[in-house]
């Protein structure tokens, strides 16, 4: 004998199947119950910024595809002139593998962060800011040489005019945010060092003591930024 399919729940439980659904929605909750203000906060941002990246990635391939201009290759345009030939992307290539190798130093001094290991979470962070900085200085480099050479955002001597205005849009917002991101790693691991997520000293991101989800919520932005720079390297150099 088949029994009776329950409608409700226990006491004190939300309802099963859709009346669970209405029931969330319905009641004075937090949609995000187990996540920190600062830690919804900041996946909120992300989400944004997502689609800015996605509208400035969208306008690129707007622009590359409906130019009657050749588009620039580049292998070229990006070529550096090492021991008396040109090696295509070695700029680019370089630059991937110091911000990629970044988020892994993040991600390890989030991990130390949370085994309240301040030293080792300190020095990560530092290491993640100095790979950061030096993909800033590289990307200074890389602007530096394609200005000499003629590239504005209204034109290039190497083909569409939208060359140049595309390029310094996406990758100059990018290295913004990558430069926010040092400094606040910066800030973030003094804070670590000093020891003021363990003294509940009071401050800038220091607010209740043992809250090291900071280092955490600074990861979350900066594994963002790398994996932004994954799909501008997909679009803009190697297609």
């Amino acid at each position: 004998m088949a029994h009776p399919v329950q409608t409700h729940s226990e006491p004190g439980l939300s309802p099963a199947g859709l009346r669970g659904v209405a029931a969330d929605f319905s009641s004075d909750q937090r949609a995000f119950k187990t996540a920190s203000w600062g830690k919804a906060m900041m996946w909120i941002f992300l989400l944004s910024d997502t689609f800015v990246f996605g509208c400035f990635l969208i306008a690129y391939m707007t622009a590359r595809m409906s130019t009657p201009v050749p588009w620039p290759n580049p292998s070229e345009v990006f070529a550096l002139h090492i021991g008396g030939q040109d090696v295509p992307l070695i700029l680019i290539a370089i630059m991937t593998f110091v911000l990629i190798s970044s988020s892994g130093t993040m991600a390890m001094a989030v991990n130390f962060g949370y085994r309240r290991d301040r030293r080792m979470t300190a020095m990560l962070m530092l290491l993640t800011a100095l790979l950061g900085a030096g993909f800033v200085g590289m990307q200074a480099f890389e602007w530096t040489k394609l200005i000499t050479e003629g590239v504005r955002p209204w034109e290039n001597p190497w083909g569409a005019a939208q060359f140049g205005s595309t390029f310094f849009m996406i990758t100059g917002f990018h290295g913004t945010h990558v430069t926010i991101g040092v400094i606040f790693l910066l800030i973030v691991a003094r804070k670590v060092w000093r020891g003021d997520f363990d003294v509940e000293r009071r401050g800038f991101f220091t607010s209740r003591k043992g809250r090291y989800e900071a280092v955490e919520i600074m990861g979350l932005y900066w594994h963002f930024v790398d994996l932004v720079w994954v799909f501008i390297f997909a679009f803009f150099y190697l297609w």
